[in-house]
């Protein structure tokens, strides 16, 4: 079920939708509606990234584990190539 709302828009911005929604196929409407999804899912995977890296930070200075960068970055590299590589050994502090 939707709800309706109003959306008041500037003139420019009305007329800079239109020829989007048409070469999308879609109604201006549907067109600011799936703009406004995708709005939305992009904020909250912005949110939920940095709260995990505020958390991660706070494990860190709490005295969690850490990891040279150039083992991480070898991991990666191997594990993109296809190997099986070791985890990286935390780094003693």
């Amino acid at each position: 079920m939707s709800v309706a709302t109003t959306v008041k828009l500037p003139p420019r911005l009305k007329k800079r939708i239109a020829p989007l929604a048409k070469a999308a196929g879609k109604s201006p409407h549907a067109w600011m509606v799936d703009a406004l999804a995708s709005e939305v899912e992009r904020e909250e995977l912005h949110r939920s990234f940095v709260a995990e890296a505020v958390e991660s930070r706070e494990a860190v200075a709490a005295g969690g584990p850490v990891y040279a960068a150039e083992d991480v970055f070898a991991y990666l590299s191997a594990k993109i190539a296809g190997k099986k590589p070791r985890r990286p050994a935390p780094r003693k502090r």
